[in-house]
């Protein structure tokens, strides 16, 4: 299994996480990515921006597919067989629901066993984990549920919720405290340029990452 979990930031800031995605790809020839957007309002410029960085690190192609609008199985097939998929920020709950209407979260785990690289960021990288929950904290600064998503089960890949956008605020650690307690799995909470890397056997803490186990928060790892 090869999963990066990116919590934002930009280019520069996701230095070192992307470093291990390159590690990953390196004895791949012409290796290709699939970006797949939270929604496709609005996605050129953040595609534009996404294949700008990578295509200068050495991918011959990075494809935009969209979920929210029609889409063929051939059309799939080929996104999922991209060395990379790269699932964005967003709505998380508008881009779980999309995902699940298009039965590609079994598509997903199925690329993921082949020995695909599924990377997040943001939005996405909470869609790797068991549950959505973590989209809707801290509550003053949250997605917001438009989509009425009642079933916020995801992809469940790893035994752990993620916390984008850490910023080690007090009012914040009160609700990730909170919530940890109600869940049964650790809960990491990365500022913007950290992340963690899931290689076969090995999990790997990029710069700061904060685990909250049941109402209690430990220094980072």
């Amino acid at each position: 299994m090869k999963l990066l979990f990116y919590s934002g930031g930009c280019e520069v800031a996701n230095e070192r996480m992307d470093e291990e995605l390159y590690a990953m790809i390196e004895q791949k020839r012409s290796p290709r990515m699939t970006y797949i957007p939270s929604c496709s309002w609005g996605v050129e410029q953040y595609y534009k921006e996404v294949k700008n960085i990578y295509i200068k690190r050495g991918f011959v192609s990075v494809d935009c597919f969209p979920i929210d609008t029609k889409f063929t199985q051939k059309e799939l097939d080929t996104a999922l067989r991209a060395d990379v998929v790269y699932l964005s920020g967003g709505n998380t709950y508008y881009f779980l629901k999309q995902l699940r209407e298009g039965s590609l979260l079994p598509k997903l785990k199925q690329y993921v066993a082949r020995d695909g690289i599924l990377m997040g960021l943001s939005a996405g990288s909470i869609i790797m984990t068991p549950s959505i929950g973590m989209a809707g904290i801290p509550r003053f600064d949250c997605d917001q549920n438009d989509v009425k998503l009642k079933n916020l089960k995801s992809l469940g890949l790893v035994p752990f919720e993620f916390s984008p956008h850490y910023n080690g605020r007090k009012k914040v650690d009160e609700e990730l405290l909170r919530y940890s307690k109600k869940i049964e799995h650790p809960l990491y909470a990365c500022p913007d340029g950290d992340g963690i890397i899931i290689n076969g056997d090995k999990v790997s803490f990029i710069g700061e990452v904060y685990p909250f186990v049941k109402g209690k928060k430990y220094s980072s790892i």
